[in-house]
C-alpha cells in the first residue's frame, strides 16, 4: 500500500540535518562511497517539500554498497534494491513514529541518473521563478485529489523533464 504524500513549508533545518546524516552515512560507508549530494526539495531554500532529505550518493561500484546494507541498517535504512530504477540501490529510513525522514539514492559514478537529479536540483535553486512554478504545481496536484505517491511523482515527471532539457 502506498503512503499519502504531505507537503510541509520549507524547513530551514533540513540542510543542516542532510549534513548530519551525510556525516554518519560517509563513515557507515566508508570507502564504498565516492560523493553524497543533498537533493530533492528539501535542498532547495524556500520550496514546499515532503519533510523527507534525499541524498545521492555516487558509488565505484554498487555491489559495495550492497556489501554495506548491514553498516545502514545499523543505522536505521532499509534497503530496497533498485525500487523501480534500474542502476539505483534505494535505502530509506524512518523515524520513531514510522515517518520516512531520509532517502538514500545511490548509483554507479556516470549514471546519467546522477547529472539529472543534480540539474534539476540545480536548476532550482537558480530560478526563483521556476522553484515557485515547481511549488504551484506540486499544491495543484495534492489539491487535485492525488494521494499515491507513485501518482504524485507521475504528475511532475513532465515538469522535471523539461525543466532539465531547457537548461
Amino acid at each position: 500500500m502506498s503512503e499519502a504524500v504531505e507537503l510541509a513549508p520549507y524547513d530551514p533545518h533540513w540542510p543542516s540535518a542532510y549534513t548530519a546524516e551525510a556525516k554518519r552515512l560517509s563513515e557507515a560507508l566508508a570507502d564504498a562511497l565516492c560523493a553524497l549530494h543533498h537533493i530533492g526539495s528539501t535542498s532547495v531554500p524556500g520550496l514546499v517539500a515532503k519533510p523527507v532529505i534525499d541524498m545521492l550518493g555516487e558509488a565505484q561500484d554498487l555491489a559495495a554498497i550492497d556489501a554495506c546494507a548491514p553498516a545502514l541498517a545499523d543505522l536505521g535504512y532499509l534497503a530496497r534494491g533498485e525500487n523501480g530504477i534500474p542502476g539505483r540501490r534505494f535505502f530509506e529510513k524512518r523515524d520513531a513514529a514510522g515517518n520516512r525522514s531520509h532517502h538514500l539514492h545511490v548509483f554507479a559514478l556516470g549514471a546519467t541518473e546522477i547529472a539529472k537529479h543534480l540539474a534539476f536540483r540545480d536548476r532550482l535553486r537558480a530560478d526563483p521563478t521556476l522553484s515557485a512554478d515547481y511549488a504551484a504545481l506540486k499544491l495543484a496536484i495534492l489539491a487535485g485529489g492525488v494521494e499515491r505517491r507513485e501518482d504524485y511523482q507521475q504528475a511532475k515527471s513532465a515538469f522535471i523533464t523539461r525543466a532539465c532539457r531547457t537548461q
